[in-house]
């Protein structure tokens, strides 16, 4: 069973330690300026002001499994508009992928974030098997975004 860990705006050191492993290993960034970007304290400084906002929080969450640590993911919830849930990250540690396992914390999410208030999820993705993942779980083409990127949308 997939257990969420909500990580506070206080604790986000392993986080973005976590979080720039995976852009890069992922190859969703790989030129000198986009690490130097996702590691600045700007990029950082951004979402982490969002974490503390009144309203339409980010959130920064693990997923566990029998207490380790397997994945995480970065979100926001727009209650304060439709109830639409953008995952900015969503990302599975390289150890414990395949056997459903990238399934199973979706789902574990979608609850989550459901008794929060999500009424749909949104995200962008442009690399193949990111995009057979999310259609895998229902999610459809839905545009793209302003940096051209295709869109995927879960009602």
């Amino acid at each position: 069973m997939i257990q969420i860990e909500e990580i506070s705006s206080q604790n986000l050191n392993d986080f973005w330690s976590s979080h720039l492993n995976y852009l890069i290993e992922d190859g969703i960034i790989y030129d000198e300026e986009d690490i130097a970007y996702f590691s600045s304290a700007e990029y950082r400084g951004v979402l982490e002001k969002h974490m503390t906002r009144d309203q339409d929080k980010q959130h920064m969450v693990y997923f566990c499994r029998d207490g380790e640590r397997i994945g995480a993911a970065s979100y926001c919830t727009y209650q304060s508009e439709d109830g639409k849930c953008f995952i900015l990250d969503y990302w599975v540690f390289p150890k414990f992928r395949g056997n459903g396992t990238g399934h199973q914390c979706f789902y574990a999410f979608e609850t989550y974030t459901r008794s929060d208030g999500a009424k749909y999820y949104e995200l962008n993705s442009q690399k193949e098997n990111s995009i057979r993942f999310w259609k895998s779980l229902g999610f459809v083409e839905n545009g793209k975004d302003e940096y051209d990127m295709p869109l995927f949308i879960k009602r």
